[in-house]
């Protein structure tokens, strides 16, 4: 007999053994990171970095393939014995030596998952993980000159790519309201010390809101530069109207944490089939959020509408496009994205 038929006699021999459960379950206790495993993490530290917002250094399981400075990575925590899923942009730089990775949250008004990474997260906490991804990345022919635009959290893909890739000249312009809440300040003000990053502050509780045409003022060859843009809807809508007026929307590089919303409907009940729950909602909420907050488990991997990780069969009813206002009516094969879909109406989503 092969050895090859020797292991599967023998695995076949333990879930015998151990059902009803599997080996893999009893291997997952003692070995929750090893190869062939469900992608995991461990938790090994949370470091404050504002008063609301904290760095996570989660130690990835074998199967973690890497990632690409500026991309995301999305992550199961379980919470109050719900399991939810957020997506984070990754602060480490791709060489990191010790094989850890690092996401940095900021804890927003009501949401479930950030605020318990940033203040309940404890080390030896396992999570899932699934491998990163996302097209915000730095090209593979270096820019000569580059200008990252950022505000609030805005700033954590562009820290993973200043840690990762130097350039001769690159500027940034961040926004945040005070001083103290510019995440990773300190690190920032080293590489200018450095003459590595030429940085300015905009404060938006003392200065006001950035106009997006001060920056011919802070940056007067920013139409030169390639641009890495990422923060509030209002600020990308700008931008992006600012660089395509000028001729030059090719050089900016935009991501978006949440889709930019438009007028919603008027809501309705929305029943998920799979798991028999039924839950009313109303015309503006995402069914991603409607199915989480009632305990289902709602697939997502994306961070704007476009990876199509969040994407569910919708059996009954219809739904808006709350990007576009777009109605979608249920049909055979009709398939929606929850993450920008509200109920317009009844509706029947098969989770």
């Amino acid at each position: 007999m092969t050895s090859a038929a020797l292991r599967s006699r023998a695995w076949k021999l333990l879930e015998m053994v151990t059902t009803p459960l599997l080996p893999s379950d009893y291997l997952d206790l003692v070995s929750p990171l090893r190869a062939g495993a469900d992608l995991r993490g461990r938790i090994e530290a949370v470091h404050p970095e504002t008063g609301d917002a904290a760095t996570i250094v989660i130690r990835p399981g074998r199967g973690w393939r890497g990632h690409t400075a500026g991309q995301y990575v999305r992550i199961g925590v379980d919470v109050d014995g719900v399991r939810l899923w957020r997506a984070y942009s990754i602060t480490s730089p791709t060489n990191r030596q010790d094989g850890r990775v690092t996401i940095t949250v900021k804890a927003i008004p009501d949401g479930k998952v950030s605020n318990h990474l940033v203040r309940r997260a404890t080390p030896g906490t396992l999570i899932q993980l699934d491998q990163p991804t996302g097209d915000f990345v730095l090209p593979q022919a270096k820019p000569t000159k580059v200008l990252y635009l950022t505000a609030g959290s805005g700033i954590t893909p562009v820290m993973g790519m200043l840690r990762d890739t130097e350039f001769n000249d690159v500027v940034m312009v961040h926004c945040a309201p005070r001083p103290q809440d510019v995440i990773f300040r300190s690190e920032l003000h080293d590489l200018v010390a450095d003459k590595k990053l030429q940085l300015t502050e905009v404060h938006t509780d003392t200065d006001g809101m950035l106009d997006i045409a001060r920056l011919d003022e802070l940056v007067p060859d920013w139409a030169e530069r390639e641009t890495w843009a990422c923060g509030p809807a209002g600020l990308l809508d700008a931008a992006e109207k600012h660089w395509s007026d000028q001729g030059v929307p090719e050089r900016l590089h935009t991501e978006r944490f949440r889709p930019s919303i438009v007028v919603a409907g008027d809501g309705g009940e929305v029943t998920f089939s799979t798991t028999g729950k039924t839950v009313d909602a109303d015309g503006a909420t995402p069914l991603l959020d409607i199915g989480e907050e009632a305990g289902v488990l709602m697939p997502s991997g994306c961070r704007m509408g476009i990876c199509f990780g969040c994407v569910s069969p919708l059996k009954a009813g219809a739904v808006r496009d709350l990007r576009t206002g777009e109605i979608t009516e249920a049909e055979p094969g009709v398939l929606i994205q929850t993450c920008v879909s509200a109920a317009a109406g009844p509706c029947d989503i098969e989770r």
